[in-house]
């Protein structure tokens, strides 16, 4: 008889605690094989395809396209070994052992087999009518101990709106308690209630009843790469004291050794290769910059070697790829390695390790055609070095006035650090080498 087995959102790493299900790659009925991807879904960080452990067929599908599911909740569930006569895993292949899944899964898959007694309360739950693509729930039982919550992200929409999680009933597995769940209360407390002879009190203003009252406009939820931005960038402005420097800088001669580096044949070398080559450089004679702070204990850690993001703007929205290593590459290494990550951005092909354990960014914002800005830092990092548009404008050049091709250079960095005479230096350092690319042959 078959088995029916449920294969669950597993952790996608980096903490992420939900994503959101972009496109279903299989249908109810379809025969899927170990480590066959199942769906795309969209985190905080990259898309990815999720491949199922198990092989069999295709008995249930749990979240609509567009719908968001945390860690832990029910995406399919797969019948496999022998099939029942006339059921529907009648195409499974039988092959597969009823304890036997894949070896090759993401974090926190749990391929191995669950206790009998929960695989049939499981089986017993795909009889019941499904509502929104999830089983009906059963009648819940008194909560007991903590609150049938995965996500902090619906722990912080119930608590932003004074709304107790203990009295809701959840429509998850097991009573878990939704982000469907809690929006479903709120605009349920924000309708109003019929008249009735007796005077009640005002009820408190929450965020869901200021919302009902304010003018209307177009709501942009704040989720995927939007929100993982909003929130990274909102935790740097809170615990991050951080000041700005910057510098004008002649960079007509670094232009001019790209053009000559160029025209000797071989692979190109892009301009932002140029800087990263630059910045590592810098950052071996001001290693204050390559660091992050341990708020817990106290203590600044100066980090060994240099990963460099570079923030890049795409159709998902801002991302910041990371080249390992780049203290050890050469201008044609970067050049191929910042070739590769800006493809797979367009692309959508980042993965998760593509957009993580950056420690120093170098923000190229002149490619929107402006000068200047006050880049936020990426926390956790401590510094990152912005770069203007390079334009043609008078400069004085040997004693004369002359047209230059001119760069602003910006370094916004964490005061903890170091102090604004290490970040001047380190600014100085990059302006001296844009000037003359020379500079750098003392450091090969």
């Amino acid at each position: 008889m078959a088995q029916v087995l449920e294969f669950k959102l597993p952790d996608l790493g980096e903490g992420l605690t939900e994503a959101e299900i972009v496109r279903w790659l299989v249908e109810v009925g379809d025969v899927v094989a170990v480590d066959q991807p199942v769906v795309e879904v969209e985190t905080a960080k990259a898309m990815v395809d999720v491949p199922c452990p198990y092989a069999g067929v295709v008995t249930a599908r749990y979240g609509e396209e567009g719908s968001e599911l945390p860690v832990g909740a029910p995406l399919i569930t797969v019948a496999v070994g022998e099939p029942a006569s006339g059921g529907p895993a009648e195409a499974a292949e039988t092959e597969a052992p009823r304890t036997e899944g894949s070896g090759n899964v993401l974090v926190g898959y749990g391929t191995s087999d669950a206790p009998a007694r929960r695989r049939r309360v499981r089986r017993e739950q795909q009889v019941l009518a499904p509502v929104n693509g999830r089983p009906a729930p059963e009648a819940p039982e008194a909560v007991q101990g903590p609150v049938a919550v995965i996500s902090p992200l619906v722990r912080r929409l119930a608590r932003e709106n004074g709304l107790d999680l203990r009295e809701l009933t959840g429509s998850g597995p097991d009573g878990l308690i939704l982000r469907a769940d809690v929006e479903h209360a709120l605009r349920a407390a924000a309708t109003p209630a019929p008249a009735t002879t007796a005077v009640a009190p005002a009820p408190a203003t929450t965020a869901a009843t200021a919302a009902a009252t304010a003018p209307a406009g177009t709501r942009i939820p704040l989720k995927g790469v939007r929100g993982a931005v909003a929130d990274k960038l909102s935790r740097s402005r809170t615990e991050i004291p951080d000041a700005t420097c910057w510098v004008d800088a002649d960079a007509t001669e670094l232009m001019r050794a790209r053009t000559a580096m160029n025209s000797a044949g071989g692979p190109k070398i892009s301009l932002i290769a140029l800087l990263a080559r630059i910045c590592t450089a810098a950052l071996a004679r001001f290693p204050e910059l390559n660091s992050t702070v341990d708020t817990a204990a106290r203590e600044i850690v100066r980090l060994n070697a240099v990963h460099l993001g570079f923030a890049a703007q795409t159709e998902r929205g801002l991302v910041v790829p990371v080249v390992k290593d780049a203290h050890t590459r050469d201008a044609e290494s970067l050049s191929a390695e910042f070739a590769r990550l800006t493809e797979s951005a367009r692309t959508g092909s980042l993965t998760p390790a593509d957009l993580t354990g950056g420690t120093f960014t170098l923000n190229n914002y002149g490619v929107f055609g402006v000068d200047g800005s006050t880049p936020i830092i990426n926390h956790p990092e401590a510094a990152m070095l912005g770069v203007g548009r390079i334009v043609p404008k008078p400069w004085v050049h040997e004693g004369e006035l002359a047209v230059r091709q001119v760069v602003q250079l910006s370094l916004t960095f964490d005061h903890r650090v170091c102090d604004g005479g290490t970040a001047g230096g380190f600014l100085r350092y990059v302006a001296d080498c844009v000037e003359q690319p020379t500079v750098l042959l003392r450091t090969l």
